[in-house]
């Protein structure tokens, strides 16, 4: 039989997983009679647990949200996982959490055991994270707490919304989801005034509470929000556009893109349009090379003569 301090520790481990536990097992799985258990319950109540008692053939124990954050039972990987996380939130793009985090952080390495402490600190000393080529805008953690809300709620939200310029308009919006792309993060809605679904920036929005009224909400852009928001934020940045006619099947053409390169259009079986772009002729250039299928360009004029550039340097390098 267990000592008290350890059977409380192993009937907290088995009251965190996501099922109702019928005393009678317990009382097997612990080695003690259900009078034990019920006693372990009570001291577990005591120490802030909330622990929920069900009759019936599908009822028994099982722990539930309660109004104060107690102590939990971590196993060794879980403790990592943790401890990883934090570090990772800690110097990631959510501003407002970085001494939250490091805070949380502090208090789990204090207790951790050394086997985990020496993990936890080898991943910290011997990783070396390579940094974006441009710092990513902060977003304030309040701010990505609020959005999730009314989406979660179906609460309209009225918003100020500021360009690249810095300009200012108001807006009134319907949120769908916050998406969160490299070190960006973007609000899904539909704008009411516009009728039509548009991608936010977060580090832009300044919202304006409280919101409401309710909405009902409508079925996600295009049924993918992750692959709207990779297109309309890729083609808002390109600088050069084409339509190629690509000479084989859209569905063979899709598994060789992703949707930040463009928009796959079938024509028959056997033919498609790719609507692309890029920030330069070079890179518009590479997305076409690493199609796999003859293509037709017909516009714009400067990719067509750099893609005769190309051909005829390739010409060049390979002789006889």
């Amino acid at each position: 039989m267990l000592e008290t301090s350890a059977r409380l520790l192993r009937l907290l481990s088995l009251l965190q997983t996501p099922r109702a536990w019928p005393g009678s097992e317990l009382a097997e799985r612990l080695g003690v009679s259900g009078r034990t258990v019920r006693n372990d319950i009570d001291r577990l109540r005591e120490l802030g647990y909330p622990v929920l008692a069900a009759r019936g053939a599908t009822g028994g124990y099982r722990l539930t949200a309660g109004t104060a954050m107690p102590p939990l039972l971590l196993a060794d990987e879980e403790a990592v996982a943790v401890a990883i996380g934090l570090r990772t939130v800690a110097e990631g793009a959510i501003a407002g959490v970085e001494e939250t985090s490091l805070q949380a952080l502090a208090k789990l390495q204090q207790v951790l055991p050394s086997r985990l402490r020496r993990r936890v600190e080898a991943l910290r000393t011997y990783t070396v994270p390579v940094p974006a080529d441009r710092p990513g805008p902060k977003v304030d953690a309040d701010l990505l707490t609020t959005l999730t809300s009314v989406c979660r709620d179906c609460e309209r939200l009225r918003f100020d919304y500021r360009d690249h310029s810095g300009a200012s308009t108001r807006r009134v919006a319907e949120p769908h989801r916050v998406v969160n792309w490299g070190q960006r993060w973007y609000l899904v809605a539909w704008d009411v005034e516009r009728d039509d679904w548009r991608t936010f920036r977060v580090d832009r929005i300044d919202p304006r509470l409280p919101a409401g009224p309710r909405f009902t909400p409508r079925p996600a852009p295009d049924g993918d929000v992750a692959a709207y928001v990779s297109r309309r934020v890729s083609a808002a940045a390109w600088r050069h556009r084409a339509r190629v006619t690509v000479h084989a099947p859209a569905e063979a053409v899709v598994e060789r893109i992703n949707p930040a390169v463009g928009v796959v259009e079938a024509i028959d079986a056997t033919t498609c349009v790719l609507d692309t772009g890029a920030d330069s002729l070079e890179t518009l250039a590479v997305h076409l090379g690493m199609l796999g299928h003859d293509f037709d360009v017909t516009e714009p004029p400067e990719l067509i003569a750099h893609l005769r550039d190309l051909a005829a340097r390739y010409g060049r390098s390979t002789p006889g």
